[in-house]
């Protein structure tokens, strides 16, 4: 059966653990918390082994793998949660088969948990259908700006704060529709609000503008093919007072990261195992991905490197220009593939 989001923590404490479920939506956040809870939930009754086949791009899993895993008994009796996940939501013939066969006769001691990051009623089939007659869908949709405040109001009141509507409506302007960012803000506001209710003065006061924090915010902007949000954002920090060098340094770094899992992919090379090698978190995972498929190949992204490497020179005065215009110009480029035609400006 399909199950909305809110429902999804009183169904797992409900009772045994459904064989099958498939969490799918491209808000990288809920995607993550809401696996996350069927894992937690999993750990809970007993499921000791884990097992994760990925596709990465146009690559699909391992199937042979898979459907040997789907047939082999637990080692040392035990359960087993099997992970599959789609980047691009299509398991293909050979999965949708899988998939199928598996939730007509789930085995006992094994549970199926298959993750989408890109969804929409297009990408359901007999796959899918299959999944909700054995189990549960959930699907994550973004959350609109109009109820972000709403949403940022629950995940306060989870938290055990309380806020009043100027407070929520401040912080919903802050993070500008990002969910993480959101998150992350209510996670210090339990450290700091002391239990006490949340007015616009105090919000303001507790979440005070960071450059180290609002630089991470415009990289993934960048990263998730935001044009628009990189130039409002690069604007808003100007007339803050920052300095480019102070931002230029987390840019650098995740612009050699992307370089990195570009040489990884044009090597055939697991993306997986890479995310991993640079201790990327899964929630960051798929800006890294979205910014791949704009930019897959490697040359591209040592250009990037090689531009903000020009960025900060005309930035400390050994080379001429503006060094803002020079890092909008860098990072519009980044986040729209027809912006590249900045950087020969």
């Amino acid at each position: 059966m399909e199950l909305k989001p809110e429902r999804l923590d009183a169904q797992l404490a409900a009772g045994p653990l459904a064989p099958a479920w498939l969490i799918a939506g491209a808000e990288p956040l809920l995607l993550t918390e809401a696996a996350d809870a069927v894992r937690a939930a999993a750990r809970a009754q007993g499921y000791g082994e884990r097992e994760v086949y990925e596709g990465e791009g146009q690559r699909e899993p391992d199937w042979d793998a898979l459907a040997a895993s789907l047939r082999a008994p637990s080692l040392f009796a035990g359960k087993r949660l099997l992970e599959l996940r789609l980047p691009t939501g299509r398991p293909g013939k050979e999965g949708e088969r899988l998939i199928v066969e598996f939730c007509e006769a789930p085995p006992p001691d094994v549970a199926l948990l298959v993750t989408a990051g890109e969804w929409s009623r297009k990408h359901g089939g007999k796959w899918s259908e299959a999944i909700a007659r054995a189990g549960h869908v959930v699907v994550v949709w973004p959350v609109k700006p109009h109820e972000l405040p709403d949403w940022i109001e629950r995940r306060l009141r989870a938290r055990g704060l309380s806020a009043d509507r100027d407070a929520v409506q401040c912080l919903a302007e802050r993070v500008e529709g990002n969910l993480l960012a959101a998150a992350q803000e209510v996670d210090k506001l339990a450290l700091l609000a002391d239990g006490r209710p949340l007015d616009l003065a105090r919000m303001q006061a507790l979440v005070a503008d960071s450059a180290r924090y609002d630089v991470f915010r415009l990289v993934d902007a960048a990263f998730n093919g935001q044009p628009a949000q990189v130039s409002r954002m690069l604007a808003g920090l100007r007339a803050e007072g920052e300095a480019v060098p102070a931002l230029l340094g987390m840019v650098v770094r995740e612009l050699l990261q992307g370089a990195q899992l570009a040489r990884v992919l044009a090597g055939g090379g697991n993306l997986a195992g890479a995310f991993r090698a640079l201790h990327v978190w899964e929630s960051k995972q798929a800006v890294y991905r979205r910014a791949l498929q704009r930019h897959p190949e490697p040359v591209r992204w040592e250009r990037f490197v090689a531009r903000a490497g020009e960025v900060d020179r005309i930035a400390k005065g050994r080379a001429e220009g503006d060094p803002w215009l020079a890092l909008e110009r860098l990072l519009l480029a980044v986040a729209d593939a027809r912006g590249l035609r900045l950087l020969a400006s």
